[in-house]
């Protein structure tokens, strides 16, 4: 591909797109996307969409959620990186307090950017949210002193389906500095044995 195509087609992954109550970020792998909620605030405090189908489908976001889930970390708790394999789900993930150090690794073989990875910090305050489609390696770093983590996906869980990759083999650039360093990160015995990329 030459440097023309490759320029167009980054352009208009990368490009923003306001709809309804969301604005939409692309990113420089297809299909990945930040997205930042309207928010209405008054004396009172605030209110805001959290997900529309009408709108996220003006993105390009088509997905039949089926689950939602919600988890609680302490800082330094790095979970990932997750996929599964027969089963793979698309996910829109977010925020509710705290922050993490999200990443998404692009697991599918006919990518052009295989192998390649794209992070975002999400957290309460920021209020974005992060959509992942089928076919990515999931994982996060908790900055704060805890962190309550919500997310959609558009599968269940099988867990005799379930992939990981090490989180150190991929070249992602890890906050660990913001954590008080690489002694401090809390990972599963499990999520310690994946195997490297």
């Amino acid at each position: 591909m030459d440097d023309e195509m490759t320029e167009l087609i980054t352009e208009e992954a990368t490009r923003t797109v306001e709809g309804g109550n969301f604005q939409c970020e692309g990113t420089e792998i297809a299909g990945l996307k930040v997205i930042t909620p309207r928010v209405f605030e008054d004396g009172r405090g605030y209110f805001m969409e959290t997900y529309s189908k009408r709108d996220f489908e003006e993105f390009d976001i088509d997905c039949e959620f089926v689950q939602d889930n919600q988890s609680k970390s302490s800082r330094g708790v790095l979970r990932g990186l997750h996929y599964q394999k027969e089963h793979s789900q698309a996910k829109l993930v977010r925020v509710v307090s705290g922050e993490v150090f999200d990443v998404a690794v692009d697991m599918r073989p006919d990518s052009e950017t295989y192998g390649k990875h794209f992070a975002v910090r999400l957290s309460a305050e920021n209020k974005k949210q992060f959509f992942i489609p089928r076919g990515f390696a999931h994982g996060f770093l908790v900055l704060s002193e805890t962190a309550e983590f919500a997310y959609k996906v558009d599968d269940f869980y099988h867990p005799d389906d379930e992939g990981g990759v090490l989180w150190n083999s991929v070249g992602i650039d890890w906050p660990i500095d913001e954590i008080g360093g690489e002694d401090k990160l809390i990972i599963s015995e499990k999520d310690q044995k994946w195997p490297t990329f």
